[in-house]
């Protein structure tokens, strides 16, 4: 199993890390072990003085797939769910302004929360509203209708590179609000008005 993530892929999160709209999906990978852990809490890496929560619309891949036309990528998947990409924004600064490579302000281990999992026809995937609380205030909040590149550009521009399995996820990019996360707090994603995952920081 592999993630695939987008980055810049609202408007107004672009702007607001001060970076240029792109005209394709910018894609970065994690690894497996990126993912916490199902009722595990998150410890905040020692790394890190600057840790920033990322919400975002997970997509998980239900059968293999490569150069996917957009027309056939609803196929390609079946269940949605919410998650944090988590970003050492600190070490990411760093790295982008020495022109390195930042995965491992990403791709560290339990840098990805993914939630529960829900048919993706419980949704309206146009118009999809999503939001994340921390110690229980709205901190970011976004629709579908507000992506650069939808699911189907999403998937298959992925394809092109990389083969889709089953199993595969893919985190859809984030709206503006990113911010800090510092110890003990309480954080909460909801697609609509569902629940779909809680993780507490230490």
């Amino acid at each position: 199993m592999k993630i695939i993530c987008i980055a810049r892929n609202y408007a107004e999160h672009a702007k607001e890390l001060k970076n240029e709209i792109p005209e394709n999906p910018v894609f970065f990978l994690k690894p497996d072990t990126s993912v916490l852990q199902k009722d595990r809490d998150f410890y905040i890496p020692e790394f890190t003085e600057n840790l920033h929560y990322e919400a975002e619309i997970i997509l998980k891949i239900s059968k293999a797939g490569k150069y996917i036309q957009p027309e056939f990528a609803s196929k390609y998947f079946e269940q949605i769910s919410l998650g944090i990409d988590f970003t050492a924004r600190d070490l990411q600064t760093q790295l982008k302004e020495k022109g390195h490579p930042w995965e491992i302000a990403k791709a560290f281990d339990n840098a990805a929360v993914v939630g529960e999992f829900y048919p993706k026809n419980d949704f309206d995937l146009e118009n999809l509203n999503f939001h994340m609380t921390k110690n229980q205030d709205i901190v970011q909040k976004g629709n579908t209708n507000q992506m650069i590149h939808d699911f189907a550009k999403i998937i298959s521009t992925a394809s092109q590179y990389f083969t889709l399995k089953t199993g595969d996820l893919i985190f859809t990019g984030t709206p503006a609000g990113v911010g800090q996360v510092l110890e003990n707090d309480y954080l909460e994603g909801y697609l609509d008005d569902r629940k779909v995952f809680e993780v507490r920081v230490k």
